[in-house]
């Protein structure tokens, strides 16, 4: 048996299962997995997304990091530089609006790392992020 990257699971809500479909696949790029008439799943660079029919928790402006104000909840993935700068091109063409324009956070510190943050149809927030050194994304 060989060794398998284990991928993080993440289920949440949504409102409308077509426009979730059509964010999530034709947008993100993400691969359809399993669904229902309740709901569906995502393969999102590698992680798996359970998207369910209800009301999304309300997404606030209340987080701060490095003075800029970011949603809260938010999720997403760390991606290498070139899928990051694909996707803010993707988001970009697509007219979705950034809460969070793609910027560079503590260059030239420890943790360097592209960041931007958007919403999903049903008001999802979601942050994407590179780091400039894969071994810094602990990095104290």
């Amino acid at each position: 048996m060989t060794a398998m990257t284990r991928a993080f699971h993440y289920s949440f809500l949504v409102t409308n299962l077509d426009d979730t479909r059509r964010f999530y696949v034709d947008v993100l790029g993400c691969r359809e997995g399993r669904s229902t008439a309740t709901w569906i799943d995502f393969a999102l660079y590698g992680n798996q997304l359970s998207c369910h029919l209800g009301t999304p928790a309300p997404t606030q402006q209340c987080g701060r990091v490095d003075d800029i104000i970011v949603p809260m909840p938010h999720f997403g993935a760390i991606i290498t530089f070139p899928e990051y700068d694909e996707l803010a091109a993707r988001l970009t063409a697509a007219n979705v609006p950034f809460i969070v324009s793609p910027r560079i956070r503590y260059a030239g510190e420890v943790g360097e790392q592209g960041t931007f943050f958007f919403l999903d149809p049903s008001g999802n927030a979601l942050e994407f992020k590179a780091f400039r050194r894969d071994d810094e994304v602990f990095a104290r």
